[in-house]
């Protein structure tokens, strides 16, 4: 599939490795629906590209919004080849503090929103995708975001941990059931990237945390990861399975 002739669905595109990915798209002459809940940074990357790219509000932990989110990129463009699924929260917190326990609804959140609105992206997406002339007897690809804390989660990741481990764990069944639908389904599990969920982060610990990626010893770049997933859209043998972009590094 070509990556110039993308209609995509984004969420979390209004920042971060989601605007990365859209911007790339728009580059090389596609089309994106924005899927986020900020509707300001939304509206302002719609706006300035408004022939390519759509926003639509979308609390991605909910049905109905995904679901007509969904449908009315299909509507504005024509189809859906490509959903990528960025939106997410850090979660991070000690299930026993001395606050007391995790709440039970804190944990639900981070559930919510990193995994069931993978699920729902998924499924939304899908659902279209199943309608497309084929190319190559190739109707479409989801690529979903990871984490290396899948893996290796840190001290006050279990929540966080917990969905993306999950994520992992949906790549093989969704491309083996995806497989007759001419649909590949894979993963990207980034290690530490330049992202507003590590805007505030003091020098000093951004020092540390560079420290400890063997090579490049740097942050990674949006671009970086859009660079993978443009990739994976054009290599038909990437399917099932989660790739780490992370220079090497493993949490401690």
């Amino acid at each position: 599939m070509s990556f110039e002739s993308t209609v995509a669905v984004v969420s979390g595109g209004a920042s971060g490795l989601g605007l990365g990915v859209v911007n790339r798209i728009v580059e090389q002459g596609g089309k994106v629906a924005i899927l986020d809940i900020n509707e300001e940074q939304g509206q302002a990357v719609s706006q300035a590209n408004p022939e390519q790219i759509i926003f639509i509000k979308t609390d991605i932990s909910n049905e109905a919004d995904v679901d007509s989110a969904v449908d009315q990129a299909v509507e504005k463009f024509g189809k859906v080849t490509l959903a990528v699924g960025c939106a997410g929260i850090l979660g991070a917190g000690r299930l026993i503090s001395k606050k007391g326990p995790m709440p039970a609804d804190y944990f639900q959140k981070v559930v919510d929103i990193n995994l069931v609105g993978t699920f729902l992206l998924t499924r939304a997406a899908a659902r279209v995708m199943q309608n497309n002339d084929p190319i190559e007897k190739e109707r479409g690809v989801i690529v979903h975001t990871a984490s290396i804390a899948a893996f290796e989660g840190q001290f006050g990741q279990v929540a966080y941990s917990a969905t993306k481990s999950a994520i992992v764990g949906m790549m093989l069944p969704l491309a083996r059931e995806f497989s007759k639908l001419g649909i590949r389904c894979m993963a990207i599990a980034p290690g530490s990237f330049e992202t507003p969920m590590i805007a505030d982060v003091p020098d000093e610990i951004r020092e540390q945390l560079c420290a400890t990626v063997p090579f490049p010893s740097r942050f990674g770049k949006a671009e970086e990861f859009a660079q993978l997933v443009q990739q994976i859209v054009e290599n038909q043998m990437l399917n099932g399975t989660v790739i780490r972009l992370d220079g090497a590094a493993r949490l401690q």
